[in-house]
């Protein structure tokens, strides 16, 4: 019998059209300071981004809760594809050292459609029950809300 777990359902996925070109959400993703701008959905704000954008490179980022908690995120990037694609994990925290307890893998996709960009947030997780978790913590609500917020610093002249 094994007793591996079955890869099905693990993931979450968002997917949006973005009125705005692919190098502009890309870059929304890579500058730390654009970056702080729309990562966290309000009432939160992104206070730290450190971002080593390259393959195997490492990424901090801290976000802080309106009664003034931080929540640290580490990872490293393990695909960068300037424009089309980016995937990075929080089973590191840097320089291929293993995290505490492993999430996620994002796989962030940038597709041109229609003079627009087809944005896709691929989320995928170590077990069913983490991907439970993430989904019962709002993910849906949170990562549209922050898609929302790109959107619209995209769109606009900021980038």
């Amino acid at each position: 019998m094994s007793t591996e777990e079955p890869t099905l359902n693990r993931d979450l996925v968002l997917t949006r059209l973005i009125d705005a070109p692919r190098a502009k959400l890309f870059h929304a993703w890579t500058d730390p300071a654009l970056l702080k701008q729309w990562f966290a959905p309000k009432p939160y704000m992104t206070v730290e981004a450190e971002l080593d954008v390259r393959a195997g490179g490492s990424s901090r980022i801290v976000m802080r809760s309106p009664d003034g908690q931080d929540m640290p995120m580490h990872g490293v990037y393990l695909e960068v594809e300037p424009d089309a694609r980016l995937v990075f994990t929080d089973a590191y925290v840097r320089a291929w050292e293993p995290s505490q307890k492993p999430f996620m893998t994002v796989v962030l996709t940038f597709e041109d459609e229609d003079g627009k960009t087809r944005y896709t947030a691929r989320v995928r997780h170590w077990t069913n029950a983490d991907r439970e978790a993430h989904e019962a913590m709002g993910f849906h609500q949170g990562w549209g809300q922050c898609t929302d917020q790109l959107a619209t610093l995209v769109s606009g002249g900021a980038v």
